[in-house]
This record gives structure tokens, C-alpha cells and sequence, in this order.
């Protein structure tokens, strides 16, 4: 079993990056494989509402890098998604991409349904909540199985690794890849 894990932030290693490690060596030491992306270097548009991927399944008819990371999220068993928080929301080429593939994914064979995932979100101060909401409608419309943990999955931090001072933060990551493993091993 197989979990892929999506950064949206634009900072190739920053509180997102950190986030979302954590989870991934906790999901490892309990015998999955992982895989880590970043968006930071990718083009995605969004989406144009063209529905040619109504006509075309499993395909979008834009071309950038979106494909190739649909592709590696079909594939993957378990799926995590971060973002930091921008004015109160996810990052837009994340919610880019998450638009894209509920289109592409809805009009054709869904990868998604019955998979497990968690949308992961940190913040310098306020809006992890809103932004962790808006992050987990896409899972749920998407027919995925989100396991909980000791809290939401959120951490505060604003420069590159003030999150792993947040005791509590990175705790609750560790605790979501293990009701993740612990998941995914009895749906599996």
C-alpha cells in the first residue's frame, strides 16, 4: 500500500514540507510506502469547466503538469494534502489541482472512492480551521474515508520549521498516519 502526499506550498521545504514528512516517516515505520510531491515547481491551471473530461474519461484536456500528478494520486491507496493558510484559505495551484481532479475523476472512473486520505494545514495564527474544512469537502465528495486523529490536523508556524516547535501540531501528525496506517491496513 501506497501514500502519496501533495504539497501546496510554494516553499519547497518549508512548514508544509515539515508536516507532511512527519506523517509520511510515521506511515513508513508502520510499513507503507510514500511517496512525497511538491507543487512548488508545477504549472496547474485551473480549472476551465471545458468538460471535454466528460467526453475524454480520465483525462484533462489542459496541458501543464497536472496529468502526471493526477496520475501518481490515481495510482496512490492513501492520499494527504497540504497547504498553508493564504488569508484565510488553501493555496490556489492546490485548490487548482483538487478542482481539476474532482472534475476529471467525477466524469470518468473515480480513483478516489473508498481510498483514505487527509488534508494536512498549517498556519502562522488563524484560519486552519476554515482552510482545513475547504480541504476536506474534496474528500468527502470524492467518496474517500478520512481517519481521525488527537486533534485536527493543523500546526502553527510562520518561517521554514517553526512548526516543529508546535508540540501539539506535530503530535497530531503522528497520530493521523497512524489511524491512517492502522485504516488502511483494514480496508486493504
Amino acid at each position: 500500500m501506497k501514500v502519496l502526499a501533495i504539497s501546496g506550498s510554494p516553499r519547497p521545504e518549508g512548514n508544509t514540507y515539515l508536516l507532511l514528512h512527519e506523517t509520511l516517516k510515521v506511515l513508513e515505520q508502520q510499513g507503507l510506502e510514500t511517496e512525497y510531491l511538491s507543487l512548488h515547481d508545477k504549472q496547474i491551471m485551473p480549472c476551465r469547466a471545458c468538460m471535454k473530461c466528460a467526453k475524454e474519461k480520465n483525462r484533462c484536456a489542459q496541458e501543464d503538469d497536472f496529468m502526471p500528478v493526477y496520475e501518481a494520486m490515481a495510482a496512490a491507496d492513501g492520499l494527504l494534502v497540504g497547504s498553508p493558510v493564504y488569508f484565510g484559505s488553501a493555496v490556489p495551484n492546490l485548490m487548482a489541482l483538487l478542482d481539476r481532479a474532482g472534475y476529471v475523476a467525477r466524469q470518468g472512473d473515480n480513483p478516489f472512492h473508498r481510498k483514505v486520505g487527509s488534508p494536512l494545514v498549517v498556519a502562522r495564527r488563524a484560519g486552519v480551521n476554515f482552510t482545513y474544512a475547504q480541504l476536506q469537502f474534496w474528500f468527502c465528495i470524492m467518496g474517500m474515508f478520512t481517519p481521525g486523529s488527537s486533534y485536527w490536523p493543523i500546526a502553527y508556524g510562520l518561517k521554514p520549521g517553526e512548526a516543529a516547535n508546535d508540540a501539539e501540531g506535530m503530535k497530531t501528525m503522528a497520530d493521523l498516519a497512524q489511524n491512517m496506517a492502522w485504516l488502511m491496513k483494514k480496508l486493504g
